[in-house]
């Protein structure tokens, strides 16, 4: 997850070892004019931006895919028509209104010239639902029905404080509710996969149970513990432990 809007983390993070970068506007303060630039540095780079938008609302996706994402991320998804309305308009753009509403419902498809086109001009778009409610996770058979709904992804905090269980990953009831996310998502044919700040070997379990993409960590904390972990091996070898209050310790 790029947090930082600096110009130098496109080339940067393209020479790792990553598929794509995932950008959120939901919790991180950035502006739309901002968030196409990062867009576009990350295309140039080779890295396929995906966006979360603030809120489930098909006009802030319009507004993602013509910035330069590739992907958009629903937050909080809890009912198939959220993704229907959603796929609409990453997927039936430049269709809007009562005609697209019409192919949506089935009442009146697209003819098959326009169906043509609205394909092609959208065929490099993806859809992901967040799931990260109990209400979600029942209603997640009829959410992965829904046609053109590329992934899931797994919010495991709000997940967690969904079930009554606030941050208490070890709990069987949350491992329990992802493995159900990614085993049934994966049965239906849809992307299965969650953001995450946790040990890779459990990472790497979730895959070998289903989920098919990971959004490991975030430019914020690789830094903050990167940073923790050297600073207190320094603090180590020179035998100058720092403590609260210590105006004696040497200073880094």
């Amino acid at each position: 997850m790029a947090a930082s809007t600096s110009p130098r983390w496109a080339p940067l993070l393209a020479g790792m070892p990553i598929d794509f970068v995932f950008i959120d506007t939901e919790h991180i303060a950035i502006d739309r004019e901002r968030l196409s630039w990062m867009c576009h540095a990350f295309r140039f780079a080779g890295l396929p931006p995906v966006v979360r938008i603030p809120s489930p609302d098909p006009y802030l996706a319009c507004q993602a895919i013509d910035g330069g994402a590739c992907g958009v991320v629903a937050p909080y998804i809890e009912t198939a028509e959220q993704v229907r309305t959603l796929v609409g308009a990453v997927k039936g753009r430049p269709v809007k209104g009562a005609k697209l509403a019409d192919e949506l419902s089935g009442r009146v498809p697209f003819d098959p010239a326009l169906r043509a086109y609205v394909g092609k001009y959208n065929e490099s778009n993806s859809f992901i639902a967040n799931i990260e409610s109990v209400a979600a996770i029942e209603a997640l058979d009829e959410i992965l029905a829904v046609p053109g709904l590329d992934a899931v992804q797994i919010g495991p905090h709000d997940l967690s404080c969904s079930l009554g269980l606030p941050e208490q990953y070890d709990a069987p009831e949350i491992e329990a509710a992802f493995l159900t996310i990614f085993r049934k998502a994966r049965a239906a044919g849809v992307g299965a996969g969650i953001h995450t700040w946790m040990a890779v070997e459990r990472e790497a379990a979730w895959c070998a149970a289903g989920a098919n993409f990971i959004i490991h960590s975030s430019d914020l904390r690789a830094t903050s513990d990167g940073l923790s972990r050297e600073i207190n091996a320094l603090r180590q070898r020179t035998g100058d432990l720092k403590k609260a209050g210590d105006n004696d310790a040497t200073t880094v």
